[in-house]
C-alpha cells in the first residue's frame, strides 16, 4: 500500500541536533529542521531505548494487567509488564524478563503481537508487544517498585476499559485493540 508513495518533496531535512540533556534513559535533543516550503525552525526530540511489553493470557481468555501509579499524570492506572531493553538485549529476552521481574509469571513461548512509535511527532521511541498465551506463576515475588497489585481481567472486559480510560497507557491500548483486531481477521467469513 505504500509502494510509491515516498517522495523527497514533503520531506523534512533535519539540518543540525544537539544534545541538551542525557538522562539514564532518555536523550533529549534539539533539533534544527527545515520544512519542503524552506521554513527553518527548532524541535526538541526526545531519543529513548526500544520497550518491550507483553500482553500475556490465559486459558480463560484473560489478560494479566498490573495497577499502579503513573506520577507524570498523578493517575492510577491498569497497564501491561514491560520496560526498556538494555543495551546489546534481546528484545524479544528482555520482554520476557519484564513479565517475570513485575509480575512472577513465566511465558514458555513469546510471539510478536505489534511494533509501535507512541509519539512520532517527538519521539523515537519504539515499543513491541508480545503476546504470551502460555505463561505459568514462576513466583510470588515481584517488583514492589513496580505495581500495587495484579490482576487477571477478561480480554472483553479489559477492551471495555480502554473505552471508559480505566486504561490510557499507549502500550496497553495498542496491544488490546492489535488483539482484538487479530481475532476479528481470523474469524471465518459467513
Amino acid at each position: 500500500m505504500t509502494a510509491g508513495l515516498e517522495t523527497e518533496s514533503t520531506r523534512w531535512i533535519i539540518h543540525d541536533e544537539r544534545v541538551v540533556d542525557d538522562t539514564r534513559k532518555t536523550r533529549l535533543h534539539i533539533a534544527k529542521v527545515e520544512l519542503p516550503d524552506g521554513v527553518e525552525f527548532e524541535q526538541y526530540v526526545l531519543r529513548c531505548p526500544r520497550a518491550a511489553m507483553v500482553l500475556a493470557v490465559d486459558d480463560q481468555d484473560r489478560v494479566l494487567l498490573m495497577w499502579r501509579h503513573r506520577f507524570i499524570i498523578d493517575r492510577w492506572c491498569w497497564e501491561l509488564p514491560g520496560g526498556y531493553v538494555d543495551d546489546e538485549e534481546d528484545i524479544e529476552a528482555a520482554a520476557g524478563r519484564e513479565l517475570l521481574e513485575e509480575t512472577g509469571w513465566r511465558a514458555e513461548r513469546l510471539e510478536e503481537l505489534v511494533t509501535y512509535q507512541p509519539m512520532v511527532g517527538i519521539a523515537d521511541h519504539e515499543c513491541v508487544v508480545y503476546l504470551a498465551e502460555d505463561v505459568t506463576q514462576a513466583t510470588d515475588a515481584r517488583d514492589p517498585n513496580e505495581a500495587e497489585s495484579l490482576a487477571w481481567v477478561p480480554l472483553t472486559e479489559a477492551l471495555g476499559m480502554v473505552r471508559s480510560k480505566e486504561i490510557v497507557g499507549a502500550a496497553t491500548v495498542t496491544a488490546l485493540l492489535a488483539l482484538h483486531a487479530r481475532r476479528l481477521e481470523s474469524r471465518p467469513v459467513s
